[in-house]
């Protein structure tokens, strides 16, 4: 069963990514590092927020944007760009099973460029004034809305057979 993935542009806070990797590992989502990230990827905060689910995160890790780009259009795969500078609502939009959803750098989001080159820009409705949420928050949000739609697939080991 395809699910969407989420992609990590160039991440600068290593609990975001420990979190976000947790969140993967826990729902069953593949996650994409996009690098530069603006830390060490063996940093302790990131190992202390991905607790023991880091060993079992599906972590796939990209050298660059080009690269990781290249490698999303080679598999036909629309990339989905999660930005305050939308104006469809997560919980609206039309995902499809092999979406990728992109999330901006913390501190700068994606370059315009990037922005632009987006299939797609959906947003988390907030509160008029709310510039923007936690990166690991906005990423659970609309992991929600992917279990909501897509489930999340039965667990083929055997403790999670009954």
């Amino acid at each position: 069963m395809s699910r969407p993935a989420l992609a990590l542009y160039q991440p600068d806070i290593p609990g975001n990514t420990g979190a976000i990797l947790r969140l993967g590992a826990c729902l069953d989502l593949d996650v994409h590092l996009i690098k530069p990230a603006g830390f060490d990827l063996s940093d302790k905060a990131l190992r202390r927020a991905g607790m023991d689910y880091l060993a079992i995160a599906a972590l796939i890790e990209h050298v660059s944007y080009a690269t990781f780009d290249t490698w999303r259009r080679a598999t036909g795969r629309r990339l989905v760009l999660a930005t305050t500078r939308a104006s469809t609502s997560c919980h609206d939009f039309a995902m499809a099973a092999d979406d990728i959803i992109l999330f901006g750098r913390e501190t700068a989001g994606v370059p315009d460029q990037i922005h632009d080159q987006a299939d797609a820009r959906i947003t988390i409705p907030m509160r008029q004034g709310a510039r923007s949420l936690n990166l690991a928050l906005s990423a659970a949000m609309i992991s929600s809305e992917i279990i909501r739609r897509f489930g999340i697939p039965p667990d083929p080991s055997p403790q999670g057979q009954t």
